[in-house]
């Protein structure tokens, strides 16, 4: 039998996965909306106090969210290798019994 090809078999286990929509694990990172500016400047203005929190949360939620998405990409990339060594055991242990 040949060679088992690691790079290739993290490939398909990626795009099963997305496939497949698997996700038994995956923590969902969701983006914060956007903070919204009237496009009247006295209702900017009037608005101000409100539109400067709505822009301070935007920044401490998005940083939340790229934390989130890194967590989730160490997690995810994590569980690809250790399938796609499950993945090698599988296929010597067929390759043994014939």
């Amino acid at each position: 039998m040949a060679a088992v090809n690691p790079s290739a078999v993290l490939f398909i286990v990626i795009v099963s996965a997305v496939f497949c929509g698997y996700q038994a694990h995956a923590m969902t990172c969701l983006a914060p909306p956007r903070p919204f500016v009237p496009s009247d400047p006295a209702q900017a203005r009037e608005f101000a106090d409100i539109i400067q929190k709505d822009f301070e949360t935007y920044i401490a939620e998005i940083q939340r969210y790229f934390l989130c998405l890194d967590q989730e990409r160490t997690r995810a990339f994590t569980e690809a290798q250790e399938v796609s060594q499950e993945y090698g055991r599988f296929l010597e242990s067929v390759s043994k019994d014939h």
